[in-house]
């Protein structure tokens, strides 16, 4: 088992365990496994799943992609990317139709710098489909769509017109 790459990750486990001031077993109660087995994987003795590394995560409140990581299942770039694909999707103050388009920008620039997506297929369907909705979305009247990026240019601009704002 010397093969693994589950040291670092054992390590790191205790690091946040022991920073969160949670024991072994709080722990795994809260991420829904076993003490024994929590402790192998502390121990770097056991390699757990992607989904046991989600469940220990969510109970450190910590990100599962850098657990990911850790464990040598996932890219330091996958990582990154997930993460701010995640920082997208949750932020609350943009719509649904904000956030595809923002991640469609994000896209285009991450090919336009050489990071080509390794699922082409599911983006240009995405792609596609988002486009499709975003168009009809403004096409359509009295829609709930707060202005594009040409709109707020022409309130920018407006804007400077007037001194008094």
């Amino acid at each position: 088992m010397a093969s693994l790459n589950v040291g670092n990750l054992g390590e790191y486990l205790r690091e946040q365990r022991n920073a969160a001031q949670l024991s072994l077993r709080q722990l795994a109660d809260a991420a829904g496994v076993s003490n024994p087995y929590l402790s192998q994987i502390e121990r770097g003795l056991r390699k757990p799943s992607a989904e046991v590394l989600q469940q220990v995560a969510k109970a450190l409140r910590i990100s599962a992609e850098t657990l990911y990581v850790r464990a040598g299942i996932l890219d330091e770039r996958e990582r990154e990317e997930l993460e701010t694909r995640a920082v997208i999707l949750a932020d609350p103050s943009i719509n649904e139709r904000q956030k595809n388009v923002l991640l469609q920008i994000y896209d285009s620039f991450r090919r336009e710098n050489g990071f080509v997506p390794e699922t082409d297929e599911t983006d240009e369907t995405d792609e596609t489909d988002t486009a499709d909705t975003a168009d009809e979305a403004d096409e359509t009247p009295g829609a709930d769509a707060t202005p594009g990026a040409d709109d707020a240019l022409k309130a920018d601009a407006t804007e400077d017109d007037n001194p008094h704002s």
